[in-house]
């Protein structure tokens, strides 16, 4: 990993790199705690305080991006690859699948202010997912 992948100035420590690189080998979403146990099994030694801090800082950085899913307190973090996606999150286990195409692609809001400029938006579908539909069906 080379440290371009951090911004000039943040400087490139072993706790910064270990998070990074879970962020960057991520399919989804993930919570600090999944950050945190992902690094115990690989032998990291990062307090999750300090998975908590480093991720503020990513994002603080834009090199994370954070989002909240609603009802839930928990944040999910994912690498910011400077992309436009969506997420469908299961009410039941929190999984979070991503969504392949953008509801709102070919959507033009009406905004009351002319001047308004819409820099992007955020989509998440709430539902069960194959699993948890299953249990509940059975």
């Amino acid at each position: 990993m080379t440290d371009d992948h951090l911004p000039p100035g943040m400087k490139r420590t072993k706790q910064r790199m270990a998070v990074l690189s879970v962020l960057e080998d991520a399919a989804s979403p993930q919570t600090a705690m999944d950050i945190h146990k992902q690094l115990e099994k690989s032998s990291s030694r990062v307090c999750l305080s300090t998975v908590y801090r480093v991720l503020e800082q990513f994002v603080a950085h834009g090199v994370a991006v954070k989002t909240t899913v609603h009802d839930n307190d928990m944040a999910f973090f994912e690498r910011n690859r400077h992309s436009h996606r969506h997420w469908a999150v299961c009410v039941d286990c929190h999984k979070i699948v991503a969504i392949n195409n953008c509801p709102l692609a070919d959507f033009e809001p009406k905004i009351s202010d002319d001047a308004f400029q819409v820099l992007g938006h955020r989509v998440e579908m709430y539902g069960y997912c194959k699993d948890c539909g299953k249990r509940k069906r059975d």
